[in-house]
């Protein structure tokens, strides 16, 4: 990060050099005391500036997360059991490493909030929270106080998202990730079964996936999306119903979302319509035939009457 902000820095060292150089022409200068003084305050509001955003140490990371996913904030970094590693959720200190010790939600207040709900990783120091809520959206901050010492920023927005996806027979469905522009490591498996992967501009589909009473699996029905990641199932059947896990893995964070899928068949009802459609199209068509036939039997019984009448006037 402090690459981004090289040329500010060279900038400040230039104006030192120059306030240094400066020093000798003081005396001749009635204002140069004023004019030193302002070059220093001036240098002091640059390098509080640049503290800020993050030059010395300091990362700042934004991600966006759904109910009851299993979201890790990575540390970065491998504990060597000597660096203390603490993390605080709005303030309030949640987990911490001391050595070999791990200690998670020893406080009242934190264990309101998370009852049960993180992880430590002994070996990273990478906070997990399994099943997040929206009342845990907020500011995550870590701390490693070590040689060298850091922190690192995590602001946390929760959104609500439909998991369960109800869906007929022969139906398109699309599974989406919430991510526009992605440049992460995405995994998809449908029931523990992996069944995509998109990695940058390169993506591929397990096509061979075999489904339960299925010889065919998935074949040609999945697509990627190379933008977001989302996984799109085609003329979707009864045997693709269960559980979709996405995975994303990035080197800030890691995230688990699952998808319910449940594929109905054509429901009962619509069956009903259908037969009662069919019968009463027979029913009509049987109509019409006695119709017609009725039609023609009583033209040719009057037929036949005139031709008697016609015949017995004759005689």
């Amino acid at each position: 990060m402090a690459s981004n902000y090289f040329p500010e820095i060279v900038c400040i060292l230039q104006m030192l050099r120059k306030s240094e150089h400066s020093q000798a022409y003081r005396t001749r200068d009635k204002r140069g005391k004023k004019v030193a003084q302002m070059k220093f305050l001036f240098i002091l509001l640059s390098t509080c500036g640049l503290l800020h955003r993050g030059v010395f140490g300091v990362e700042e990371i934004t991600m966006s997360v759904t109910e009851e996913d299993f979201v890790t904030l990575h540390t970065g970094v491998k504990t060597n059991h000597q660096d203390r590693i603490r993390w605080y959720y709005n303030d309030i200190r949640i987990a911490q490493i001391t050595g070999n010790l791990i200690k998670t939600c020893k406080d009242v207040q934190c264990d309101e909030i998370f009852r049960d709900r993180l992880e430590l990783d002994n070996q990273t120091g990478s906070l997990s929270i399994t099943s997040i809520m929206t009342a845990d959206a907020g500011h995550y901050k870590l701390k490693i106080l070590g040689n060298p010492s850091s922190e690192k920023i995590f602001n946390v927005t929760v959104h609500d998202q439909k998991k369960t996806l109800p869906v007929k027979e022969r139906e398109t469905v699309t599974l989406c990730t919430g991510v526009v522009n992605q440049d992460d490591v995405m995994i998809w498996r449908f029931n523990d079964t992996f069944i995509a992967e998109i990695n940058g501009y390169l993506n591929k589909t397990c096509t061979d996936v075999q489904s339960k009473d299925s010889d065919e699996g998935f074949r040609d029905r999945l697509t990627l999306d190379n933008q977001t990641g989302s996984l799109t199932i085609t003329n979707i059947r009864n045997t693709d119903s269960g559980l979709y896990k996405l995975q994303i893995n990035s080197s800030s964070c890691s995230i688990i979302r699952s998808f319910n899928v449940i594929v109905n068949e054509t429901p009962a009802m619509d069956l009903i319509v259908r037969n009662k459609i069919a019968v009463v199209g027979a029913v009509i068509l049987v109509l019409i035939v006695a119709v017609v036939f009725a039609v023609k039997r009583c033209s040719t019984v009057r037929r036949r009457s005139d031709l008697k009448k016609i015949n017995m006037n004759l005689l």
